[in-house]
Order: structure tokens, then C-alpha cells, then sequence
């Protein structure tokens, strides 16, 4: 490390209560390190504000796209070079998708193995089918199919409205994930960390912060995604040269909102949080289809 403090909040502090006041904080977690990326490029403020939020409390690399990717989920680059630079402020951006960035940085450009990738945070929601779609969760994903946790975070709406709160909340968070990697889980000081402890790793969580002061989030929700409607029709424009263009229209409003899922528990003003998985199989089909393919 470069000698910077390591300040991490003492076990039943809130984020508020350790960045507002004098309450007692400890060191730790100086060797664990830490890879930032998102999909709305590496001079948004989501990430900017990210980097700042988690500078302080562990080794932090950012490598990010040089421009927004929204919506480009897993896409990797195959067929064009890809270019890493380095920004004045540190920060190293990829001519590509956000899975790109992180690929690229496990595979050779970091030289070590992070303890931890986050992505964010996104301007706008990752709820439901969002996550299918999303190049701030794909960027996530990409550091757990390597076998590294990871998290993503993101803003329920647009605009960067209090992103200071959204920025400490998921300082807090990822403080106590590094709490259940640094220590075995039988000395995990708090419960979140014992609850963690007890996952195998490595694990994927998503969550989303409303866009509302920090005295005024709510507690953590752990909920399933919702669905959406069918997204909106596509638009379509001509051209200066007489040719149709269409652009993709918006993403549906909220389907399933109920009780138990993501829409649901953003609306009441809580952080939710949703753990992931990759495998797209119908597990619940496999023995229908395998006898009915034997008829």
C-alpha cells in the first residue's frame, strides 16, 4: 500500500454514523485489493464518486470503457484491437464493453488477483430484466465467471440525484463483504459477515439504491427480480440520405412489482439487494423434455 489510512467503520456503525461523526473506526483490509468498473465510461460521475467512496479502505484499480455501454451485458470484443490509456486521474479506459475492461484486467494488465470487482454506479436502475441487458451487472459477471465475488451497484433513477448517498451506502456494503474475505467466518464481528461466511464464493450481488438522502434510505432488502413489460416500440427516423433508422425504444414499465421483488422494495425506499447466478438452465423442464423427446 502507499501509506494511505485504511478506515473501516467498527461493527454496528452505519456508513453515515463513520463518515459524519467522531465514532471510533479501526484499520484494516490495507492488503486486500479491489477492481472498479462500470458501463457508463470512466469520466461518469457513478464511477468517480465509486472510486472516492473505497479509495480509502483498500488497494483500488480502475479499468473502465472510454465511452458509455450501456446495455451491452457479457459482450466481449473478438474481431477489432483493443487500446488501454491512462486518464489524468489514474484511471486506465478500454476502447470496449465493460466485460471487456474486466476481462482484460484479470487476464494480464493487473499482473495480480483482485479480492473483489464492483461495477457502478449506474445512472439508472438494474432491476428485473434490466440485469439480462446490463453492461454495469455484465462487468460484475465477469469477474465471478473468473471466481472472484463481485457486486454491482447502480441508482434507481437517472440523473445522479444524491449520488453522495448512494456512493457511502455502497462503501458500507462493500466494507462489510471484505470483512467476510478477510476473516475466517467463525470471527466474523457482524452478522451480515457471518450470513456471507457462509456462502461459497464466489458470489455475484446486484443491488440498487434509491435516489434519496442518506438519512432517508431504508435498511437492505435482500428480493428476487421482478419483470417488465415488453419494451416499447422501436423508433424509427430517416436519414439525410432517404434511409430508415431505428433506435431501441425504452425499457417497459414494471410487470411483476409485488411484494418479495426488486421494483417492489426500491419503491418503499430500501437498497435492495438480489444475489445472481449464471446457469440459464429450466432445471424444472429437464425431465419433461427429456421424456417427451423419447416419445
Amino acid at each position: 500500500m502507499n501509506g494511505e489510512r485504511i478506515i473501516v467503520c467498527g461493527p454496528g456503525l452505519r456508513a453515515a454514523d463513520c463518515l459524519a461523526s467522531d465514532a471510533p473506526c479501526r484499520l484494516q483490509f490495507a492488503h486486500m485489493k479491489i477492481l472498479i468498473s462500470n458501463d457508463d465510461g470512466y469520466q461518469a460521475p457513478g464511477i468517480v464518486a465509486l472510486y472516492e467512496a473505497l479509495k480509502d479502505i483498500a488497494e483500488v484499480e480502475v479499468v473502465a470503457p472510454e465511452q458509455n455501454n450501456s446495455a451491452k451485458s457479457n459482450a466481449l470484443t473478438l474481431h477489432s484491437p483493443l487500446y488501454v490509456h491512462r486518464a489524468a486521474n489514474g484511471f486506465r479506459y478500454v476502447n470496449g464493453t465493460p466485460a471487456d475492461c474486466v476481462h482484460i484486467a484479470l487476464t494480464g494488465l493487473l499482473g495480480y488477483r483482485p479480492d473483489l470487482v464492483v461495477s457502478g454506479i449506474n445512472n439508472g436502475a438494474n432491476m428485473g430484466d434490466d440485469t439480462i441487458y446490463s453492461g454495469t451487472v455484465g462487468a460484475a459477471m465477469e469477474g465471478y465467471l473468473f471466481g472472484i465475488p463481485a457486486l454491482a451497484f447502480s441508482q434507481t433513477e437517472k440523473g445522479w440525484q444524491h449520488l453522495d448517498a448512494a456512493a457511502a451506502t455502497a462503501r458500507s456494503l462493500v466494507q462489510r463483504m471484505l470483512e467476510r474475505l478477510a476473516e475466517p467466518a467463525q470471527a466474523a464481528s457482524n452478522l451480515v459477515a457471518q450470513v456471507v461466511a457462509a456462502q461459497p464464493a464466489p458470489w455475484l450481488l446486484n443491488v440498487n439504491i434509491p435516489n434519496r438522502p442518506l438519512a432517508e434510505l431504508k435498511g437492505i432488502q435482500v428480493c428476487h427480480l421482478g419483470r417488465r413489460h415488453a419494451a416499447e416500440r422501436v423508433i424509427t427516423q430517416q436519414s439525410p440520405r432517404g434511409e430508415t433508422m431505428y433506435w431501441i425504444g425504452s425499457a417497459g414499465a414494471a410487470k411483476d412489482d409485488g411484494p418479495g421483488t426488486d421494483f417492489h422494495a426500491a419503491l418503499q425506499g430500501h437498497v435492495t439487494l438480489t444475489p445472481l447466478k449464471v446457469d440459464l438452465t429450466d432445471h424444472t423442464a429437464l425431465a419433461r423434455w427429456a421424456q417427451g423427446l423419447q416419445g
